[in-house]
């Protein structure tokens, strides 16, 4: 089992920073992928951005050139948010891949607002 806690939500005018974190326990070393999603009201959940098993970290579209994620050991992976925009307020979900059977977990989430 993988567990997930994210920190470092909150209240932002558009244009500033916010930086999210996110540590892992349990099997950590089971993990394959780590990274962030986010859910906006009434929309479905997207990938924000991830460190796969192998390879560079993968970004969507919307928020590349903004964001950078990052990962300083096995277990702790963040994600600096700078040029934020009122679109991104959302929940944001820490999430892992893990095991040989690729489980899913995700954290509670963390609520980011971007005020325009």
């Amino acid at each position: 089992q993988v567990q997930l806690v994210e920190s470092g939500g909150g209240l932002v005018q558009a244009g500033g920073s916010l930086r999210l974190s996110c540590v892992a326990t349990g099997s950590i070393f089971s993990i394959n992928t780590l990274g962030w999603y986010r859910q906006a009201p009434g929309k479905q959940r997207e990938l924000v951005a991830v460190f796969p098993n192998i390879g560079s970290p993968n970004y969507s579209d919307s928020v590349k050139g903004r964001f950078t994620i990052s990962r300083d050991n096995a277990k702790t992976v963040y994600l600096q948010m700078n040029s934020l925009k009122p679109e991104d307020t959302a929940v944001y979900y820490c999430y892992a891949n893990w095991g040989r059977w690729n489980d899913n977990s995700w954290g509670q989430g963390t609520q980011v607002t971007v005020s325009s």
